[in-house]
């Protein structure tokens, strides 16, 4: 993921790629190769030639490197999740608060453009339902699929219902690794919505889908396609049109919005509250689940 954000950054019209780091220094010297960067040997060099990072580290590790980026006076994104426990996550928004530095989240469908125009359209969510499949990654295997990626989803969730959480209940299975691959979860909220949210990691096709219902329309979108469609009733009949989506590719909308809060000294779109809450229904998820297959929490 840390090529991706490099390949991206030496794009941007708003950024220069300066430099990358990487405990693997052969690592760190091709990716900076191939995006016309220069690699270096820590955290405080990286400090002294950039402003702002992408933090695309193993979760366990994102404490550490965060805070000490924001401590050297680096606006931070740190890719998702926040952290692996709300401890490590109130850690890193209290030093981006101390420091006056940006730290932006990496839950990257809130930059899918179909998403953003969908999301015009709702006023009112009464059901939700989310799929987000796919085969296993052989990565990120330190963390449950909970983690991994229904976290995408929950924190989408979160931001389109806007309302406490009444109740979860959840079930898992562990297929492949120790920890669940596949999962299942129900969220009632306080002011009535509820979002059933499936995700797996040893499905043979890909998925990236959402619906949300509400009283007056049904809302369907499709990430990976960055397609979408509205259906509402006329009469008797159920109509249907799609959404006009102008195509992009969401991490270089993340990143390009990442430079710009840092530029014009603004909240991020993703902020660390948000990224922490997302974590915090995240971990009880997979809390709920862990107990159904009879182990403790792994986070």
């Amino acid at each position: 993921m840390g090529r991706n954000h490099a390949r991206v950054y030496s794009s941007l019209d708003s950024a220069v790629l300066t430099a990358v780091y990487d405990a693997d220094a052969g690592r760190a010297a091709a990716v900076a190769a191939e995006f016309g960067a220069q690699p270096v040997a820590s955290l405080e060099a990286l400090a002294e030639l950039c402003d702002l990072a992408s933090v695309a580290v193993p979760t366990v590790a994102h404490r550490a490197v965060g805070c000490r980026l924001m401590d050297l006076g680096m606006h931070v994104l740190m890719e998702k999740p926040i952290a692996p426990t709300l401890a490590d996550a109130q850690v890193l928004v209290e030093t981006s608060q101390r420091r006056a530095r940006v730290l932006q989240i990496g839950h990257i469908e809130r930059f899918n453009p179909v998403l953003r125009e969908l999301e015009k359209k709702l006023s009112r969510p009464r059901f939700i339902e989310a799929h987000r499949l796919s085969p296993f990654p052989n990565r990120s295997i330190d963390i449950g699929v909970v983690l991994d990626l229904m976290i995408h989803d929950l924190e989408i969730i979160l931001h389109l219902v806007r309302s406490p959480i009444a109740s979860i209940d959840a079930v898992g299975v562990a297929v492949l690794t120790g920890q669940e691959d596949i999962a299942n979860a129900r969220l009632r909220f306080e002011n009535g919505c509820v979002a059933n949210v499936t995700a797996s990691r040893i499905s043979p096709e890909r998925m990236r889908k959402l619906r949300v219902f509400q009283e007056d329309c049904y809302l369907s979108l499709d990430y990976q396609e960055q397609s979408g469609h509205i259906h509402w009733k006329e009469g008797m009949e159920i109509m249907r049109a799609a959404v006009a989506v102008e195509p992009g590719e969401p991490l270089r909308l993340e990143l390009e919005a990442f430079v710009n809060s840092v530029a014009a000294g603004a909240a991020p779109a993703v902020s660390g509250q948000q990224g922490t809450a997302a974590l915090g229904v995240a971990l009880e998820i997979t809390r709920i689940i862990h107990l159904t297959m009879g182990a403790g929490p792994g986070v």
